[in-house]
């Protein structure tokens, strides 16, 4: 049975990584993480600032620092569609060897052709509606997220199929700068792909009634973020990050195709939630994989250590056990999986696969019985546990890490010593 799972786990990374467009996805949100986080930030220090409960009560100059951390979250959280079309068309450039900025460009401008470029404002005492250039939340924000994702893909896809048209590049001579030859060389393609955008755009929504953007958040975004925060749909992205863990493969890495879109749309509208007045629904954010469904890593490896520590009796556990734990505080669990090791251990699988599944179902009835809310604040990786916990969910993220890490505790403890006794046994047969 091992070796057939192991056949098809390495059947579907081998897919995985060798597809261009999820591979290019999960590079572009890689990237973006760190704009995310900041932009969550961004929104904390604007409410410490300026909410009825912030510092301006007591400094009320504070309060003119309040446009800058707004802005500071809607340049990155607020406008990630647009960003994310950018990373995408560079990324998809890079593995189809194309111009890599010029590419860039045509994934983000052929989102917005697709896309409205008014906005509808009603506005108090006229009896109809002003309509005013520009773009809505729709279209810059998390709503707009997988269309810019789709169209940046489709875009450098048509890029790569034009630019193999002799027939279509304008030649210059040699004594012309290289930069200005490059730029007519690729100036009828990205006049077809700009057109061939916007026309679709245009008649997509002269014959539906709906701009493309709108209708593919309706069709596809909105039922994936509700799949994606059910327990189910947690609970399944857990257990196949830890499988593919188990067999010595990045889990999250496998996943972040999937992961980074929806938890980066999932924080997007908690936080423009809570700036509305309203309440924050989506579970599945990145700080929540990272304060709970990893904490201490994955398979939650810290109560290994601690198990280790307090029970075996393997001197080379507890080697690698002490070079293992101040990374294991962090999160990085690395030195466990591949020193221990965990990767295809018959001994230790079943609660380094399990465990990152019952963590995620702790938290998951933490959020659902209103101990913890959804969170709207992003923490960055590689930070102490406790410390996650608190940044994205205040005290009661600390008393959740720490159930987890008990509850996971208490699963490790008989393997630790089942672990013993396979070692007693090997000493005995020596």
């Amino acid at each position: 049975m091992k070796e057939k799972l192991q056949n098809v786990l390495l059947s579907i990374t081998a897919k995985v990584e060798s597809n261009k467009y999820l591979g290019s996805i999960k590079d572009a949100f890689t990237m973006f993480v760190p704009f995310i986080i900041v932009g969550s930030f961004g929104s904390m220090l604007n409410t410490l600032v300026s909410g009825a409960n912030g510092l301006a009560q007591w400094v009320p100059w504070l309060s003119n620092l309040s446009p800058a951390f707004t802005a500071i979250n809607f340049v990155t959280i607020s406008c990630m569609s647009l960003p994310i079309a950018f990373l995408i068309g560079i990324k998809l450039a890079q593995r189809e060897e194309l111009p890599q900025l010029e590419s860039g460009l045509i994934g983000l401008l052929a989102y917005l052709a697709v896309c409205p470029n008014t906005i509808t404002i009603a506005v108090e005492g006229l009896e109809n509606p002003v309509v005013a250039s520009g773009l809505g939340s729709e279209v810059i924000g998390a709503q707009g997220l997988f269309v810019s994702m789709i169209m940046a893909i489709l875009a450098v896809k048509l890029f790569k199929l034009l630019s193999k048209i002799d027939a279509i590049k304008i030649k210059m001579p040699d004594s012309v700068p290289t930069g200005i030859a490059r730029s007519f060389n690729v100036l009828i393609p990205i006049f077809i792909i700009m057109t061939v955008f916007a026309v679709a755009g245009c008649l997509f929504n002269t014959f539906t009634g709906n701009y493309l953007n709108v209708w593919i958040y309706n069709i596809f975004q909105l039922p994936l973020q509700a799949l994606a925060n059910t327990t189910v749909g947690i609970l399944v992205l857990a257990l196949v990050n830890q499988l593919f863990w188990f067999l010595g493969i990045h889990g999250g890495m496998v996943i972040e195709g999937i992961r980074g879109p929806l938890s980066a749309a999932g924080i997007a509208e908690n936080i423009a939630a809570v700036q509305a007045g309203g309440v924050a629904t989506n579970i599945l954010t990145r700080g929540f994989w990272t304060s709970f469904v990893v904490v201490g890593g994955g398979g939650i490896t810290l109560s290994l250590l601690i198990a280790i520590f307090l029970f075996s009796k393997r001197e080379d556990h507890r080697a690698i056990a002490k070079f293992s734990l101040i990374p294991g505080i962090c999160g990085i669990n690395e030195p466990v999986i591949f020193g221990l090791p965990m990767v295809l251990n018959p001994i230790f699988a079943i609660p380094f696969i399990c465990n990152s599944v019952i963590a995620a179902l702790i938290a998951v009835v933490a959020t659902n019985i209103g101990f913890i809310s959804c969170g709207v604040l992003d923490c960055p990786p590689g930070l102490p546990v406790f410390i996650t916990g608190f940044i994205s969910y205040g005290f009661n993220g600390i008393i959740v890490q720490a159930i987890i890490l008990a509850v996971t505790f208490v699963i490790w403890v008989p393997f630790v010593f089942l672990a013993n006794k396979q070692a007693a046994i090997e000493a005995a047969s020596k």
